[in-house]
């Protein structure tokens, strides 16, 4: 196999985020977007310490998942929804799996599985979407909307692209027309010429509000009161709230703003999520699928379990949302987030919802957590895509806090974190996925990881008569028995599992080893097969 050759095969799974696996001679290659049971034709581009790569080329043959019609007419070039042929359930058997294959093997203990929550809906469910102005083809005609799969340069016209609202296509059917018929140009990354960069469209999912962004460079001019109009004539289901010019002079492709206009109405819009309201702005991070965003917090809730009188930290906050739905029973919770225009947002939001007990730090939680003199009995972990800084995770283990809830918008930044709490003697109670990007490769994934801490005085009541018994009770360790359930039985049990069956067999455990700390939380119960394989072990050890 060299670079360069080409070849055939059947996708026989994807691999997160869209790694597909097929083997060829006996060697596994990846292949990147397609989807399970795809006969594909690929080229192979990369070849190195024993890995194969290659890039897609066609596919020869459908896959046996494939049961629906494309929804939209720029699939499959479009690389935004590249399942949405895919049933729903068949999205959520494969990503649950790959979440779950993932964190399991970066971790030697049971990580107690809770399955997927799916979104509530499966399309036009985005509150959010960066459109860019660019051509489909070198010197075509003005196009406004996604890059073409595995192009940075080529933009596909997205005027029915379905995982927003139809209210966005509109405005960006109007906002591309009324440029084309002015020949505006669009702005060359290399050259580092033209004028339209993206169009940023925000809208409240409950509320219908829409919140518009056009971003340009400064190097035309045009007279923008004619598209207001236009605008603001759209039959939408919902309303436009706010009108906005962005001038962006940078260098880089990103949206953000030198200056920024206001041509109609507000810079704001407003969302509510589980009976609060929400302010959100040009660049403040909220949950991109506000119903699945309801989903996630519902178990962030439940997984945290009682708050009332406790301090708690919630790190990576954004506009505040967890903070506050934690706050009405919390002594307090102080909220860190780097992004200033989120915290000026969660501060609003926090009097808008009469809550008095929520504070927001601006700043890098590496840094703000060396200032705060308040200890946490509870953290609340969201970090970006690219998990917790590593210079900031010491730091939050030193808190020794009893519970923490790690969120995950990249399961593989989860499974290179998850080892460091375990080492710093925490254990995964409960984990599951919520799914907020239906048809894309994306998925949240929520961990709870608590550590028990022994009382400070332990009272001893010993009866010589039962030396010999309490002997042969702790004949294997807990690291024991693991090791011989992981040998015989290919299976992963935690203490948590083990000291369960050992009360079952009359084995004494310490009251409080691995009990939950408070009454409302809920202990995961050992299953069926790990309760036997734990029994044989107990067994082999002549522990019953």
């Amino acid at each position: 196999m060299k670079k360069g050759e080409i070849y055939e095969g059947i996708i026989e799974k994807i691999d997160f985020p869209n790694k597909g696996i097929v083997e060829v001679d006996g060697q596994k290659v990846i292949v990147k977007n397609g989807i399970p049971g795809q006969k594909v034709r690929f080229m192979i581009n990369k070849k190195r310490s024993g890995r194969a790569e290659g890039r897609l080329l066609e596919v020869l043959e459908k896959s046996p998942l494939e049961t629906r019609e494309p929804v939209c007419n720029i699939f499959p070039a479009c690389g935004g929804c590249m399942y949405q042929t895919m049933a729903y359930e068949d999205q959520l058997k494969m990503k649950e799996r790959q979440v779950r294959e993932l964190l399991e093997q970066a971790v030697d203990t049971d990580i107690h599985w809770e399955g997927i929550h799916g979104s509530p809906i499966e399309f036009g469910y985005r509150n959010k979407m960066e459109f860019s102005f660019g051509d489909e083809y070198k010197d075509g005609p003005l196009s406004l909307g996604l890059h073409k799969k595995g192009s940075t340069y080529d933009v596909l016209t997205a005027d029915d692209c379905r995982l927003v609202h139809s209210d966005m296509n509109k405005i960006l059917t109007c906002v591309l027309d009324f440029f084309k018929e002015r020949g505006a140009s669009y702005y060359k990354k290399m050259q580092h010429t033209g004028y339209l960069r993206h169009l940023l469209l925000r809208r409240g999912v409950t509320t219908g509000e829409n919140l518009i962004h056009i971003i340009t460079t400064s190097q035309e001019d045009y007279d923008f009161e004619p598209l207001v109009s236009a605008l603001l004539a759209l039959p939408l289901e919902g309303k436009i709230v706010g009108i906005l010019h962005i001038i962006n002079d940078s260098l880089s492709d990103v949206v953000q703003s030198d200056e920024t206009r206001l041509l109609y109405g507000q810079d704001y819009f407003y969302e509510t999520l589980l009976g609060l309201r929400f302010k959100i702005s040009t660049f403040s991070f909220f949950q991109p699928n506000s119903l699945a965003a309801e989903v996630l917090y519902s178990v962030v809730r439940d997984y945290i379990g009682d708050t009332k009188d406790k301090e708690v930290f919630d790190l990576y906050s954004g506009t505040g949302t967890i903070a506050q739905l934690l706050a009405p029973v919390a002594k307090e919770v102080i909220g860190v987030e780097i992004v200033e225009e989120a915290v000026e947002a969660a501060r609003e939001n926090a009097a808008l919802n009469g809550l008095s007990n929520c504070r927001f730090i601006a700043g890098d939680v590496l840094k703000v957590l060396d200032d705060l003199t308040e200890k946490p009995d509870v953290i609340v972990l969201d970090p970006p895509r690219d998990g917790i800084h590593p210079k900031a995770l010491p730091k939050i283990l030193s808190y020794e806090v009893d519970n923490i809830v790690y969120i995950s918008c990249k399961p593989t930044s989860l499974a290179r974190d998850l080892p460091a709490f375990l080492e710093a003697g925490y254990e995964i109670m409960r984990t599951c996925s919520v799914d907020q990007f239906c048809s894309t490769v994306h998925v949240e994934t929520v961990v709870l990881l608590s550590q028990q801490k022994p009382d400070d005085t332990i009272e001893i009541d010993l009866d010589l008569d039962e030396l010999d018994a309490t002997s042969a009770e702790t004949k294997a360790t807990y690291q024991e028995i693991k090791d011989y359930v992981l040998k015989e039985f290919g299976l992963k049990v935690s203490n948590l599992y083990i000291s369960q069956i050992k009360r079952k067999c009359g084995i004494e455990v310490g009251e409080n080893y691995n009990l939950p700390k408070s009454e409302n939380s809920k202990v995961p119960e050992c299953p069926k097969e790990k309760e036997d394989a734990i029994r044989a072990a107990l067994k082999y050890f002549a522990m019953i």
